[in-house]
């Protein structure tokens, strides 16, 4: 009786065994086939005697929706109440280069840049797969008009990312 008994557990112990390993592939598998990937462009950072305002677009290239934590400019998060941002719809696309606009237009819970209306964030944004976001940023770090012609990082990071781009400090003066 115990050559079948140990037998039998052995088999047992097989199969689980077995069926954990495949369970495992399985779920990596998976989890790996919808990826985050998002694309920044279209980045801009115009600065004058008033202030600094940075721009870009923000393309979720991947197979999953993202949420958007938080945005650095050389380092320093920039605060969700001087982020503005507008939803490109499902189904349109943007090609248009985004506008330089002023530090002191950018105040309020909404503004309205070239007929597209930016909502004020106050957290996190979530973006769905295949989706774009247009995004103002007043005030960005510490961006001074001493930096006119440098170059300098901009940062968005995920739960799961980062997503950083290098952008040249434009004046913002019509001259």
């Amino acid at each position: 009786m115990s050559e079948v008994v140990s037998s039998l557990i052995l088999l047992v112990i097989a199969v689980l065994l077995a069926g954990m390993v495949t369970y495992y592939a399985t779920n990596i598998t998976i989890t790996r086939t919808n990826i985050e990937e998002a694309r920044i462009t279209k980045e801009s950072i115009w600065v004058n005697a008033t202030g600094a305002v940075a721009a870009f677009k923000l393309q979720n290239l991947g197979g999953r929706d993202i949420l958007i934590a938080g945005i650095k400019c050389r380092g320093l998060e920039a605060q969700w109440s001087n982020v503005y941002y507008y939803r490109v719809l499902t189904g349109t696309t943007f090609t248009g280069e985004l506008n330089r606009t002023s530090y002191a237009h950018l105040t309020g819970p909404s503004v309205t840049i070239d007929k597209l209306l930016f909502n004020q964030s106050t957290s996190d944004i979530p973006l769905i797969s295949s989706g774009v976001i247009l995004f103002y940023i007043k005030g960005p770090s510490n961006i001074q008009l001493d930096d006119e012609g440098t170059t300098v990082n901009m940062l968005l990071y995920t739960n799961n990312a980062q997503y950083i781009t290098e952008v040249n400090v434009k004046s913002a003066t019509n001259q």
